[in-house]
């Protein structure tokens, strides 16, 4: 990946080994953290001004959201404090289990979900999503695996480890359904990607299957542990989730004016550019309400 210029990775044991990877990326010649904008700052909802605004995200996805020591790092992260900044407001990150992070933005625990969440209707009927990027899905295995991807027959025989409430999983569970009784996909599904990492490293499961920039990452800190198969599939957007709220609504719109924003004065470019997924920048944001495109 590119401007990484350091990268440990070592093996803890918990009853079996697991990877664990800590990256330090080099600060980029360009600003990363954004500049106000009174016009944008406007659009926040009354009821979010001065006050600080929860964001949940599953800090286990390097390197879109992970952690470094306690402290949350990735361009994820970058990307919404540099928006919290354009927007005058507060952001705290808080590091939740990703199935559990729409559930907390319903139920009213945080105001923001920002965990590089694939935009699709499923999920838009849950809550407000801003598209900032977008990504595939992709498929790694140990460096000595045999195993080939070709498309999603390929997986027919195969243990497959995703992480729980994934497009992934909803996608290998499709694709089970057109597997042969004599020729079954297994799923091996975890509560983080990090577990699913390590089920794939001590052979539990046969490939991991992942948003295709994370699976190029975890192949390029592994020191020669993994290797990717095959091409990506399924280029879709991720979006920024608010709640289905009058205030959330808004807050949503405040978001996607920030997005132009930073994508016009180049702040945007360089963060995705600092984390080494550049491949992955979208030209403008679009902002999807009720489930509609708006």
């Amino acid at each position: 990946m590119q401007r990484i210029s350091r990268v440990r990775s070592a093996l803890v044991t918990t009853g079996i080994a697991s990877l664990v990877l800590v990256t330090s990326v080099a600060a980029g010649a360009a600003s990363t953290s954004g500049k106000y904008n009174a016009a944008d700052a406007g659009a926040v909802p009354s009821t979010y001004k001065g006050t600080t605004l929860q964001v949940a995200t599953d800090a286990t996805y390097a390197p879109d959201e992970s952690m470094k020591g306690t402290k949350m790092v990735g361009f994820d992260i970058d990307l919404m404090k540099a928006i919290g900044t354009t927007l005058g407001l507060q952001v705290a990150e808080n590091n939740v289990v990703f199935d559990n992070i729409l559930v907390g933005i319903t139920s009213g625990k945080y105001q923001i979900g920002n965990s590089s969440f694939t935009d699709n209707k499923a999920r838009e009927k849950q809550v407000n999503f801003v598209d900032y990027f977008q990504a595939g899905e992709g498929v790694y295995a140990n460096s000595t695996s045999t195993a080939k991807f070709n498309g999603f027959k390929s997986f027919c025989g195969l243990k497959v480890a995703v992480e729980t409430g994934t497009v992934e999983l909803t996608d290998a569970q499709a694709a089970a359904k057109k597997c042969s009784s004599s020729k079954k996909l297994t799923i091996l599904s975890f509560p983080t990607q990090t577990v699913a990492n390590t089920a794939v490293l001590s052979g539990q499961a046969n490939v991991g299957f992942v948003d295709s920039q994370i699976a190029g990452y975890i192949v390029s800190v592994a020191q020669g542990q993994f290797k990717l198969i095959g091409k990506a599939v399924n280029v879709a957007p991720y979006g920024i989730a608010t709640p289905k709220t009058p205030a959330g609504k808004g807050l949503a719109i405040a978001i996607q004016k920030a997005i132009k924003t930073l994508i016009a004065n180049g702040t945007y470019g360089a963060i995705l550019k600092k984390w080494g997924v550049s491949s992955g920048a979208i030209p403008s944001s679009r902002i999807i309400l009720n489930g509609a495109l708006s």
